[in-house]
């Protein structure tokens, strides 16, 4: 099936846009090692209220107050407001808006808006543009229909979206409709969370906090005023011809594929990996940076990765809060640029069984904001105490905390990728590398010793040039990889919302470089190290280690040896959603969250609850979507081929002629079919079943439904391979990954 577009013969294929071609002029000059953002040309970030689009709109009071708040954590002064709502709204009516939202992420996982014109009525009655401050920082969207996982009842609809400054107001294309988005988070009339940014922020505050004491306690906090954290998210996705995707029904409900008989080829040969970017591709891959560029996210990298018609973005470090709002704008305009290039793109974990699944690693560290990253180690031993103080926090943060971070990376359709294809495993333990697990080593025997960050690498050969390499190699199959200057959380997964994963992150962070600040200033205020940082910590630290070292691991985390040693340390091995989410009940767990700010118990539970609810919806969705696809699709054509057949063995007996072959494959295809209306009635039988409370029911999903789904597939997946092409009514495999 081939394209209907001609994509390298239209004209926005053969001549690039103005903005773009300025954009690379720029990146070409002799400017090219100023700051990277600085050298993308006025395309760069044109359409976020930040940068010079602000300054040129502001007053220089107005913008020192702005500034603060964006890059030091201070609070909103809100006698600016009226300022910046003018400015914002001059500028979104000068690039074509007539309309702004409020935009925030609900519990859904989705973004959320809902719009308003800027047109207005004076007391005479005539029509003006209008936005004040009070529009600006506070909205009122109807809050009945979010979930809210018992929060609110659907007849209280009352809730709130409040400004966020620290991340840029936007102005998002749609045809040739412009809307200003002003990024906001989203409470509910008591004031609790109901979204996704409301504990992002409050887990940021928590580990600055916290973060702050550490600085202090090294003396290294002079200038520094906020510590926050920053993140870099790797985006890897699928591009289908939307002509084919649009004859799947499974991939219209679910993102995915139900069924499906495995090619003879996948991705074995590992051919498609960093190949060349086919023509088509690389179009829409300039479409969507182009927009991206516009929307002010950095895009960085671009390139093919494992699986056929798998493909990877990703942007620059940005601070946490920003990166996430970004996330989920790159997973906008990723979809929008594919259906404006005749692709459908896909950013479910496993869209296609067997082959390479889609993640999203989550790059996270932590920076003050004087631009010092707190992960970066130092060069000598004792300047590299507190590089240790912060590692041997994430340590413990891990060890006390796997089960929690289990979890927040659990869903339906990342379940089907953990542990499969290039995909860390669901057990969460640290890789450190050689050189940090050296340091580590010595610190938990009371020793400091310098972290050698880079070696050299002679390639053996005249015409080559010697390599810097870095201390540590990377640990594909870990979870959560120390990579030299941040730490890499591989587990999350693609079409998955950062922030929630993120919050919990951070929030079990800060509460153990609570645990290690106060060990520490304790043991300086007393004791025999009395006065003594360097003592204290290192003593502290060895501590921690001797007692939390032990979900660190630097093998291959894909052996059932590294499994059952992993059992034997104790480490949760929560292999499902069902068993990783109730891991938040805890009470220890409800305390750490509310001590520190970010969620109420009561906040915590509605989010475990709707997270529940929102897996078993998914996979009841999907259950029902292959009951259909099986009784409309798959029996049909297996019916129509046994007619054939039956057909084909009657005339060839009247002939005379010998139909054993024929025959056979009758009888195999009648005895598949018959396999596949037994399974059907166990699947049906499990989605009807009445289970009871939500930790029940996704146990049920888990344990029942999805086996029964399995089982259903496999005969589905028996009967497309014998089935011949020309009556089998989908796409296959191989026409949607190499057609």
């Amino acid at each position: 099936m081939s394209r209907t577009i001609a994509y390298l013969d239209t004209p926005n294929q053969q001549k690039p846009s103005r903005a773009r071609t300025e954009m690379y002029n720029t990146m070409r000059s002799d400017d090219v090692q100023r700051d990277a953002m600085a050298t993308f040309g006025d395309n760069y970030g044109a359409l976020t209220f930040a940068g010079e689009n602000a300054r040129r709109r502001l007053g220089p009071h107005a913008l020192e107050q702005l500034e603060r708040t964006v890059q030091h954590g201070e609070p909103l002064n809100e006698a600016i407001a009226n300022e910046v709502a003018t400015a914002m709204k001059d500028w979104a009516i000068e690039n074509g808006c007539t309309h702004y939202c409020h935009w925030f992420q609900p519990l859904t996982g989705s973004t959320a808006e809902k719009h308003d014109s800027f047109l207005n009525l004076d007391h005479n009655g005539q029509p003006l543009a209008e936005f004040s401050g009070d529009a600006l920082i506070c909205g009122e969207p109807d809050a009945s229909s979010f979930p809210s996982g018992g929060v609110r009842d659907t007849w209280e609809a009352r809730g709130y979206t409040a400004w966020d400054p620290t991340s840029p107001a936007f102005i998002m294309r749609n045809g040739g409709e412009r809307t200003l988005c002003i990024p906001t988070a989203f409470v509910s009339w008591t004031g609790e969370s109901l979204d996704l940014k409301t504990p992002l922020l409050r887990s940021n505050d928590a580990i600055s906090k916290q973060a702050m004491r550490v600085l202090r306690l090294f003396g290294n906090d002079a200038g520094v005023r906020h510590v926050y954290t920053t993140l870099g998210c790797e985006q890897e996705y699928f591009l289908i011809d939307e002509d084919l995707a649009a004859m799947r029904p499974d991939l219209a409900m679910c993102g995915r594929t139900v069924m499906g008989a495995q090619p003879p080829k996948g991705h074995q040969l590992d051919d498609h990996y960093f190949g060349s970017i086919p023509p088509d591709v690389q179009a829409f891959m300039g479409d969507a940076e182009e927009r991206l560029y516009e929307l002010g996210i950095p895009a960085k990298t671009r390139h093919n990765e494992v699986a056929p018609r798998q493909f990877e973005l990703a942007p620059l470090f940005e601070r946490a809060n920003v990166a996430s709002d970004h996330q989920q704008l790159i997973m906008n305009v990723l979809k929008r640029a594919a259906r404006r290039n005749g692709f459908t793109c896909l950013l479910h974990e496993k869209p296609f069984a067997g082959i390479n699944g889609t993640g999203k690693h989550n790059n996270w560290s932590m920076s003050t904001d004087t631009g010092h990253n707190l992960l970066s180690p130092g060069k000598r031993g004792g300047s590299n105490l507190q590089f240790l103080t912060f590692v041997c926090a994430v340590v413990r943060a891990l060890d006390l905390h796997a089960d929690i971070l289990r979890g927040s990376i659990a869903s339906a359709g990342n379940d089907h990728r953990l542990g499969a294809n290039e995909a860390p495993p669901a057990i969460l333990s640290m890789y450190t590398g050689e050189e940090l697990q050296a340091m580590l080593d010595k610190l938990a025997t009371g020793e400091t010793a310098a972290f050698d960050s880079k070696t050299e690498l002679d390639l053996g050969s005249t015409v080559m040039p010697t390599l810097e390499r870095h201390a540590g190699d990377r640990n594909r199959t870990s979870p959560f990889a120390f990579i030299g200057n941040r730490f890499e959380f591989r587990a999350v997964g693609g079409q998955a919302p950062v922030a929630w994963p993120n919050t919990v992150l951070n929030t079990a962070v800060a509460e153990s470089i609570d645990f290690i600040a106060t060990a520490i200033e304790a043991a300086v205020a007393e004791g025999e190290t009395k006065g003594s940082i360097e003592a204290s910590a290192t003593s502290v630290l060895g501590d921690v280690l001797k007692q939390h070292r032990r979900v660190i691991f630097n093998g291959d985390n894909y052996t059932e040896a590294w499994h059952a040693e992993a059992e034997q340390r104790g480490l949760p091995i929560l292999r499902g959603t069902a068993d990783a989410l109730p891991a938040f009940r805890g009470d220890d767990v409800a305390e750490m969250f509310d001590s520190y700010g970010v969620m109420s118990t009561r906040e915590l539970n509605a989010r475990i609850d709707v997270l529940i609810e929102m897996y078993c919806t998914t996979v009841t969705i999907e259950a029902n979507t292959m009951m259909q696809m099986a009784d409309r699709m798959v029996r049909p054509a297996a019916v129509r081929y046994c007619t054939e057949l039956a057909e084909s063995v009657a005339t060839m007996a009247t002939a005379g002629a010998s139909c054993t072959a024929v025959a056979s494959d009758l009888n195999q295809l009648i005895s598949v079919m018959d396999v596949l209306a037994t399974r059907q009635g166990a699947l049906r039988a499990a989605i009807d079943h009445n289970v009871g409370d939500n930790d029940a029911h996704a146990s049920h999903v888990q344990n029942t439904l999805i086996p029964a789904m399995d089982a259903v597939r496999l005969a589905c997946d028996d009967i497309e391979s014998i089935v011949p092409v020309d009556l089998w009514p989908m796409p296959s495999y191989t026409d949607m990954l190499f057609g």
